[in-house]
């Protein structure tokens, strides 16, 4: 992992305009502006917008009996207030005070809930809510509770006295105009937007002046225009910022329907893009891809967003303006980094994964990401965001993007990623039954001097998937063998799918669904990986791997070819069917992998075989074809003694 030192300028420039922002911050809310948040109490709620997050009644059932179970996180008050615990997890303290648990009180519908959502609300505004500051009244934070509180007055006010009435409205106006003189000051990404529609929840929601909305309109709308990208992304290129967008920008839509007001243009052509952008990120079984801070998702939320869809078309297969290429055939899927980083002020959860890409059938997920442990340990999180955690070529163990990771500044600028590739020319190459692109990546020329560029093609509707990894220098320059650089490809598998060898010496990847089939290939197969994390070199590379799935125990393992850089005319993974093999209609989520017809080895099992250099590989691949199994075969061809390389191959 390539870490930015403290004396990166551009570390320093980053901590200059943050600490300026945050002087600018706190003179808007300082003793001379406080003024500024007093004023007239709202009569009543206007309306209360709909939420379309996922509700649990049971976790009303743990509310009410002390045990609140936020952010990976299960605190016991008790009988204490739990805005008077100190708990050490700003995760869960986050989610305290956003309050969007409020959802699952509404849930419940009993009496006996509201009443406990009346006194929670009621603990807050005594403990914070006539003071400002602390975490409770970080602007990002803020504007999460206002859309809650909105979205849920029913339920909080449902049989509340007058004298609880009039305290609910008083502290909601105060949050606002706090948010209102805050919102210019917070750094750029979500949170940002997030409290531009907060604003314009309160407009709608509450008794204001025309002058009001319109302000609140056109500033969501400059802000919706700024960060959401012609093709439906985020720019901050992580698809679980459109999930989270999309659950408030359309209860926003609705909102605005429901009080006969006419939504801003902005924010209508911005849900229009982002409705099929969620869909070009996700797989066949509903789940996102892990990309760029993206973990583990549940489909269920993505389907409650996507029920709002009106196109149902099928999803794009580029994304040129977020960096994204899908391929689709079948039930076959796979889903690509292309695209440059993030700018460093969105790039907290951005990670050096350019190239990589995500392989899954019917439901089935076999080639995937670490992905991020959202509630995880903070140590896995830099692990997690490596190059070495994704499923693409790493030249020399090193990171195809920096980050800040220094100490002294973490509290002030986090983590971001300063630098990666600053060119990454993509081509769609679709022709008649085929989806295909090439892509390449500049990241190791600085350091190195070397491209990688990788070349992915999906035929056969959707039973062959053929791919090119190159090593080349600059102007296509065959990469001369010095001994001093080394390449290694991985592909992570996975926890769900089961890895044998067969007497061929093939890898066999076997899914639930197909391991236990009665003619099944993976049947009777020595299995070679158990639940557990293949590491052919490092723990920390585990630990990468182990960071992504907090819910199980199992772990991630993955297939890894090695050597020298500097030998490598080209990695290949090549799928390929053979029609005398070829077996009956698969079943849902299984695949079968055959390797090419040229003479084959297979891809190192061990970590001890993982770690040496073969010789002159030009030709390694792997096969993919649907059937009952996945097999999984590295063809690696030994050119001939003078061959000259042909020119034309890595310039494509």
């Amino acid at each position: 992992m390539a870490v930015a030192r403290g004396n990166s300028p551009q570390i320093w420039a980053l901590v200059a305009s943050t600490m300026w922002r945050r002087l600018r911050g706190r003179l808007r809310v300082g003793p001379v502006y406080r003024w500024r948040f007093t004023g007239r109490t709202p009569e009543r709620v206007l309306i209360a917008p709909p939420d379309l997050r996922l509700a649990d009644p049971q976790i009303a059932h743990e509310i009410y009996h002390g045990r609140f179970p936020f952010a990976g996180y299960m605190v016991e008050t008790d009988g204490a207030s739990p805005f008077a615990v100190e708990i050490p997890s700003a995760a869960w303290l986050a989610s305290l005070h956003g309050f969007r648990w409020l959802r699952h009180m509404r849930a419940a519908e009993t009496e006996l809930a509201a009443a406990n959502a009346r006194a929670l609300v009621s603990d807050w505004i005594a403990l914070h809510g006539r003071r400002i500051g602390g975490v409770a009244w970080t602007p990002a934070i803020t504007a999460r509770r206002v859309i809650a509180w909105l979205q849920h007055s029913a339920v909080v006010l449902q049989g509340a006295e007058f004298p609880f009435y009039r305290a609910f409205l008083k502290s909601l106006a105060v949050q606002i105009r706090y948010l209102r003189a805050t919102a210019p000051e917070m750094p750029d990404g979500e949170d940002k937007l997030r409290a531009r529609i907060a604003l314009a929840f309160a407009a709608l929601s509450l008794p204001a002046p025309p002058s009001a909305l319109r302000n609140a309109s056109r500033l969501l709308s400059a802000e919706l225009e700024r960060q959401i990208l012609p093709d439906g992304g985020h720019i901050s290129r992580n698809p679980e910022a459109i999930l989270e967008l999309l659950a408030d920008l359309l209860p926003l839509r609705q909102t605005y329907s429901n009080q006969a007001e006419a939504p801003p243009e902005a924010l209508i052509g911005a849900v229009e893009r982002m409705l099929p952008a969620l869909r070009f990120y996700r797989h066949q079984d509903g789940t996102l891809a892990r990309f760029n801070g993206m973990g583990a998702t549940s489909h269920d939320r993505v389907a409650a967003i996507l029920h709002h869809d009106d196109t149902a078309g099928a999803p794009l297969l580029h994304a040129p303006y977020s960096g994204y290429e899908r391929l689709s055939m079948g039930g076959v899927t796979v889903i690509a980094d292309t695209g440059m980083p993030p700018p460093a002020e969105v790039s907290h959860a951005a990670q050096a994964g350019c190239l990589s890409f995500e392989l899954s059938s019917g439901r089935s997920h076999f080639v995937v990401n670490c992905g991020v442990d959202t509630y995880g340990s903070d140590d896995f999180r830099p692990l997690a965001r490596s190059t070495a955690a994704h499923s693409t070529a790493t030249l020399n163990d090193t990171s195809s993007a920096r980050f800040a990771l220094t100490q002294g500044f973490a509290g002030i600028i986090g983590a971001p990623l300063l630098s990666g590739p600053r060119s990454v020319p993509c081509k769609r190459m679709d022709s008649a039954g085929i989806q295909s692109f090439v892509a390449r990546h500049d990241a190791y020329v600085a350091r190195f001097g070397l491209y990688h560029e990788r070349e992915v093609a999906l035929s056969a509707g959707g039973e062959v998937l053929e791919g090119i990894d190159r090593i080349f220098r600059r102007g296509c320059e065959v990469a001369r063998a010095d001994g001093r650089d080394r390449t290694v490809v991985r592909f992570h598998l996975h926890p769900d799918v089961a890895l044998f060898e067969n007497k061929r010496s093939e890898l066999v990847l076997a899914t639930p669904a197909t391991r236990n089939v009665g003619n099944s290939p993976a049947r009777n197969l020595r299995r070679r990986w158990r639940n557990r994390c293949f590491s052919p070199a490092s723990a920390a590379r585990a630990a990468a791997a182990r960071s992504c799935w907090p819910t199980t125990p199992r772990n991630t393992r993955k297939s890894t070819g090695a050597s020298c850089a500097s030998d490598v005319r080209s990695f290949a993974f090549q799928p390929r069917c053979a029609t005398a093999r070829r077996s009956p209609q698969p079943q849902d989520g299984a695949c079968r992998l055959w390797p090419s017809p040229r003479r084959t080895f297979p891809l190192p099992i061990s970590s001890r075989r993982a770690a040496r250099c073969f010789p002159c590989p030009t030709r390694p691949g792997w096969s993919i074809s649907p059937g009952r199994s996945l097999k999984l075969a590295s063809s690696w061809s030994r050119p001939a003694a003078r061959q000259r390389r042909s020119p034309g191959r890595a310039s494509r």
